[in-house]
């Protein structure tokens, strides 16, 4: 039987409560029998009473426990009902948690993951589909991350709560019922393996890529439908970074990587965002200013039209990436 996503999650935290009685979970509607808006933390309230706590509605009051929590030396993970919530408790995530960091005289440990259900394509509307990622880019001592079908969430959690500083992990709400993996969006054409924390996927016989798509994990399947068709109709091969952690990250400070971007065409990378200030033109200045001389055109960009979002499912579509989106952008970029 195959695991999704929202299954490796869940027992991504049913595991750290286990193996660390200083963690704790905080959320909204997160206890037994509910488990949550998506059913992350079902179960966790069951095994760990004393330690997965339901509370007020109330973002900023969520955040501003769970840092006062891993500044007395504990950890905590917070779940946020929506993404788009994230908002109401930025000024504990950046004007308290972020700065406790270092505002103290000395480095302070603050080991805290804010998780945030993020993304549309489920017609819950323009305050309830957000992809907030680009209002928290470079907050010092505040890392985002992403989940991906590729990355086991054990290690990302771990890994964030070593980090000891308040990290975003990015959760795509389309992805909670896909397979771990990479199962159902890498079929037999396709091939993928890790460089440090970023997945790549390539032509499983092999070859230099006429282009490579940089995108965070919730537009792999989008993409690698994208990768299909340009190779089935165009006979263009493409190569596909997914990093774990989207900030900070520059792809050409990943050695195994630099090869990969120097023989390719053409580098896109795609969001689901608009555009703005965004993580895609973080990337994209990193790149210009790391592989000038290799580059063979600019990097070409890819985000969501300018516009809320909307509640019915076919209007989504049209103000969200597609896997046409990605495709037509590399077209343009290659030939255009």
């Amino acid at each position: 039987m195959r695991m999704r996503v929202g299954e490796n999650l869940n027992r991504a935290l049913h595991g750290l409560l286990r193996d660390d009685p200083s963690v704790y979970v905080l959320g909204e509607d997160i206890l037994d029998p509910y488990g949550g808006a998506f059913k992350i933390t079902k179960g966790l309230s069951e095994r760990f009473p004393d330690r997965v706590l339901a509370t007020p509605l109330s973002e900023g009051a969520i955040a501003g426990v769970a840092a006062g929590l891993a500044l007395a030396g504990d950890k905590a993970v917070v779940e946020i009902m929506f993404g788009d919530f994230a908002a109401l408790a930025f000024d504990q995530i950046v004007n308290f948690a972020a700065k406790s960091v270092t505002m103290y005289g000395r480095r302070v440990p603050m080991p805290l993951v804010v998780r945030c259900p993020s993304g549309g394509h489920r017609g819950y509307g323009p305050t309830h589909s957000q992809t907030l990622q680009k209002h928290f880019l470079g907050v010092p001592g505040l890392s985002l991350f992403e989940v991906t079908p590729f990355h086991d969430n054990r290690v990302v959690l771990d890994r964030m709560l070593a980090l000891g500083e308040p990290c975003l992990l990015f959760e795509d709400k389309v992805l909670y019922t896909r397979p771990m993996y990479g199962e159902g969006a890498v079929d037999e054409l396709f091939a993928w393996r890790t460089v440090d924390d970023v997945a790549v996927v390539e032509l499983a016989d092999g070859g230099d890529p006429d282009y490579t798509l940089i995108v965070p994990g919730g537009l792999v399947h989008r993409a690698v439908s994208a990768m299909r068709a340009l190779l089935l109709e165009h006979d263009l091969a493409g190569a596909l970074l997914v990093p774990s952690r989207l900030h900070p990250f520059d792809p050409a400070g990943v050695p195994g990587l630099v090869p990969l971007l120097a023989r390719t065409g053409l580098v896109c990378v795609a969001e689901d965002g608009t555009a703005g200030g965004t993580w895609g033109e973080h990337v994209a200045a990193g790149l210009h200013a790391r592989l000038w001389g290799t580059l063979r055109r600019p990097v070409a960009l890819v985000s969501s039209a300018p516009s809320v979002i909307p509640t019915a499912v076919h209007l989504e579509r049209e103000v969200l990436v597609q896997d046409t989106t990605i495709r037509s952008a590399v077209l343009e970029g290659l030939h255009g």
